[in-house]
């Protein structure tokens, strides 16, 4: 009598189903890190973008002033209209257009300046405040993080703050956080406009 054995089964090769499935798992993984990554560092490229844009937009109205220092050195708005108490969005009236016509005075050319000047920074930074003022002490003096108030005294030096509206890191918070909502100016620059000897 002959007993038959069964074929023996070969050696199993290559990948079985759930190992295939454990290694598409790690690489999803994966591939969600790299594109966090990637959205993280477009949101720093952008908040990047706009603080140059700040600076630069900075520089430009120190530039203006020094150019027109008799009425950058003035202490008060109605005689100097560089000195901006709280914008965020709505342009300051002019009487002139330097464009289209001569302007007479040079009242009347910092007010157009500070119009075109701030039209630019509304359309650059989203969210746009800006105060221009005569400030000493634009730093808090309890944690040494810039702020919007202005000590505003007939000897101090001119200063630009400008803040916008950036997008929080905070996922559970319900919008961005906005500058006007009580953030600190994100630029501060000491503007020279001159002197008077």
């Amino acid at each position: 009598m002959k007993i038959s054995v069964p074929p023996s089964r070969p050696a199993s090769r290559g990948f079985t189903l759930l190992e295939v499935l454990v290694a598409i798992v790690v690489l999803s993984f994966g591939v969600l890190g790299v594109v966090g990554l990637q959205a993280a560092a477009l949101q720093a490229n952008k908040e990047a973008r706009n603080q140059s844009a700040a600076v630069a937009l900075g520089r430009e109205l120190g530039d203006m002033m020094r150019g027109n220092k008799d009425i950058a050195l003035q202490t008060t708005a109605s005689q100097n209209p560089y000195l901006v108490s709280n914008f965020t969005g709505t342009l300051p009236s002019t009487s002139a257009n330097c464009f289209t016509g001569a302007c007479a005075t040079q009242l009347g050319v910092a007010e157009f300046n500070m119009r075109e000047w701030l039209a630019r920074v509304a359309a650059v930074l989203p969210g746009a405040r800006v105060v221009v003022c005569f400030d000493d002490s634009p730093y808090a003096s309890a944690d040494g993080r810039p702020e919007w108030a202005c000590s505003s005294t007939a000897n101090d030096a001119a200063v630009v703050k400008i803040g916008w509206s950036r997008q929080g890191f905070d996922t559970s918070a319900t919008g961005p956080e906005r500058a006007q909502d009580g953030a600190r100016p994100s630029v501060v620059l000491p503007l020279i406009a001159g002197s008077t000897q």
